[in-house]
């Protein structure tokens, strides 16, 4: 592997960026009756789920219950090798970005406070890892006006085992809060489907959110046949552009709906989305940009703006590539570029492409990554 450390005109920081690799690497409350809110009932033992005060349930069946990216010419398909990275490396940038981390720039996303006056529901994941990860929604509002928050369970004639699915809508500034790794997420209303597995379990579940409305039906509509309407509960949701704010530290990006699913333990927010970090003093200055979606891997802790992403510093600086991991603990952006979209950075006269390129956010200042074969190209000028 190959790096390449340029400072674009500001000084190296005493601490060096990271060698690079040395070769390729090859929880749920009580179930609600029909038309009523679960409220802050007692949590209703299942194995996916977490109670108020963060113990592990035990297991119990339920009952009632763009822009041109560059010189893309440059690239041959035998020059790419979608292999060059491993979790390897991208731990060892990590472990060194945490090591030269600014107090600020440790700052997480806040979780919600426990306690009775907010209505909350943990779901548990088992990666394959087999470390267990919470993701965590909770309606931050009490005024029944605003919103609800109720668990609609199998109605009779449906299969009791069948899944539930608990309705959060809350319309008051502080909307509906999901937790998922270093990200909050806000949304007025989120639906999340819980099913029991064939040994009883029950998984992490679906969520569905974005914008939209659910209020108290006073009973259930007559020859209602959705699960919602016969449980006397009425749900609206809407693409809403900004429905979704995300929230990474200092870092807030806005899009239209989410959608999380165990298969995968991934969480996808379509777009457009927009991205804005604000940094008082910082080398770069602020940072804003664009990106076609995003992608929160549960599992591998890991959030990535997909899609023509493109950022741009308030110093000068535009970067554009396919894909783009986003820590902003660690100040870290990393770019990953394809055949037909390499990684760019530019600044004035002075521009870097490569497969990959790792971009300190707060220093300002780039890496170039590549395995021998691929190439690097680059102009510089001579002044800042």
């Amino acid at each position: 592997m190959v790096g390449l450390a340029l400072s674009f005109g500001a000084a190296l920081a005493q601490t060096p960026w990271p060698a690079a690799p040395s070769s390729p690497p090859a929880a749920a409350p009580a179930p609600a009756k029909p038309g009523q809110p679960a409220g802050n009932s007692p949590a209703a033992a299942s194995p996916g789920a977490v109670l108020e005060d963060g113990s592990a349930s035990e297991q119990t069946a339920p009952e009632e219950s763009a822009a041109d990216a560059g010189d893309a010419g440059e690239w041959a398909d035998d020059d790419w090798d979608a292999g060059d990275w491993a979790d390897d490396d991208w731990a060892e940038i990590e472990r060194w970005a945490e090591e030269t981390a600014t107090p600020e720039g440790a700052e997480r996303a806040a979780e919600a406070a426990p306690g009775n006056e907010y209505s909350s529901l943990e779901l548990l994941r088992q990666g394959d890892d087999g470390q267990q990860r919470r993701i965590r929604v909770v309606r931050k509002g009490t005024d029944d006006a605003s919103g609800i928050f109720t668990i609609c369970q199998p109605q009779e004639g449906e299969d009791p085992n069948g899944p539930s699915l608990a309705v959060f809508s809350e319309s008051g500034a502080g909307g509906v809060e999901i937790s998922i790794d270093k990200n909050l997420i806000r949304v007025p209303l989120a639906l999340v489907t819980q099913r029991q597995r064939p040994d009883g379990t029950v998984g992490d579940g679906q969520i569905e959110a974005g914008g939209g409305t659910a209020r108290l039906l006073d009973e259930a509509p007559a020859g209602a046949t959705d699960r919602l309407s016969r449980c006397a509960v009425a749900a609206e949701s809407r693409d809403v552009p900004g429905a979704v704010q995300v929230t990474q530290g200092q870092t807030q990006l806005t899009g239209q709906r989410l959608k999380y699913d165990e298969s995968d333990g991934v969480a996808r927010i379509n777009g457009p989305i927009t991205f804005r970090r604000d940094v008082p003093d910082s080398e770069s200055g602020d940072l804003s940009g664009t990106s076609g979606s995003i992608e929160v891997d549960v599992d591998r802790e890991r959030t990535v703006l997909v899609g023509n992403v493109v950022l741009n510093s308030s110093g000068g600086r535009v970067s554009r590539a396919a894909r783009v991991e986003y820590d902003d603990a660690a100040n870290l952006a990393r770019l990953i570029g394809t055949p037909e979209q390499p990684a760019v950075t530019t600044r004035g006269q002075e521009r870097l492409q490569a497969a990959e390129i790792l971009y300190d956010l707060d220093r300002d200042e780039a890496v170039a990554w590549a395995s021998a074969g691929v190439r690097i190209s680059g102009e510089f000028s001579d002044g800042p």
